[in-house]
């Protein structure tokens, strides 16, 4: 095919080793391209606004990784996007290293506090090692009533599709209960979100949030804080400005 382009007169470039040779790079670059740059962990309890902010650094010319973004899922257990597929494990790495290697090595990159694994996707070794053991973290945080108006607009289709929302909460029977777990669907088919997604963040994403945070990412304890009154465009402009100077 290479061949038959070239005469056509298109420039072409032809891998030696083929997909496998190009695989094994990728894979190889993957445990050397983040011990060379320099990230900034975005940390925050579930709703704070923390890729909101990420976004708005990308806007403002920020080197951002969003490690949701290619993952194509927000990360917790009700992270899907409805109708969109993550990607294989194979295409999710090749991204990854296409953005790893973009980044210029003397400037911060700002990456979200992700878990091991994004969705089915997993993140490589060495770079959530680099994110957790030697990057600086950035504290996010939001009051609860902003909080909540950013996950009631983030996750708007679950009211839209009620039993996706109760058939994803079934997850976590294990972790809080049939009781508990029955109560949020009865509430979510009542029209009752609000209620439900605040209960949610108390009960279940909000416990054990700084310790795990401490045991996972050494610069949490000595992270900057970031005050978010709302998620507004431009309160998270000025934010980033304010950032960006004393980065």
């Amino acid at each position: 095919m290479a061949w038959f382009l070239d005469q056509m007169g298109f420039r072409t470039h032809v891998i030696e080793g083929g997909y496998k040779a190009f695989r094994a790079a990728v894979m190889t670059e993957l445990e050397v391209l983040p011990k060379r740059l320099d990230f900034r962990v975005v940390c925050g309890r579930t709703g704070s606004g923390k890729t909101r902010l990420l976004h708005a650094l990308r806007e403002a010319g920020a080197q951002v990784l969003d490690l949701e973004g290619l993952a194509n899922h927000r990360g917790s257990v009700l992270g899907i996007l409805p109708g969109i597929a993550q990607p294989t494990q194979r295409a999710f790495e090749t991204d990854l290293w296409n953005a790893l290697r973009r980044f210029e090595p003397g400037r911060p990159v700002y990456v979200e506090s992700e878990s091991k694994k994004v969705g089915n996707l997993r993140v490589p070794e060495q770079l959530i090692g680099r994110m957790r053991e030697h990057s600086p973290c950035l504290h996010v945080q939001m009051p609860d009533s902003g909080r909540l108006a950013l996950l009631l607009e983030d996750y708007g289709f679950f009211a839209r599709d009620v039993e996706l929302f109760c058939t994803q909460l079934d997850c976590l029977l294990a972790l809080r209960g049939r009781a508990v777990v029955e109560g949020w669907k009865a509430g979510a088919r009542a029209g009752r979100m609000a209620e439900v997604f605040l209960d949610l963040m108390q009960r279940h994403y909000d416990p054990g949030y700084l310790k795990s945070m401490r045991s996972h990412f050494k610069g949490c304890d000595s992270a900057q804080l970031i005050a978010l009154e709302s998620g507004s465009p431009q309160h998270l402009t000025d934010t980033v400005q304010t950032l960006m100077r004393t980065a």
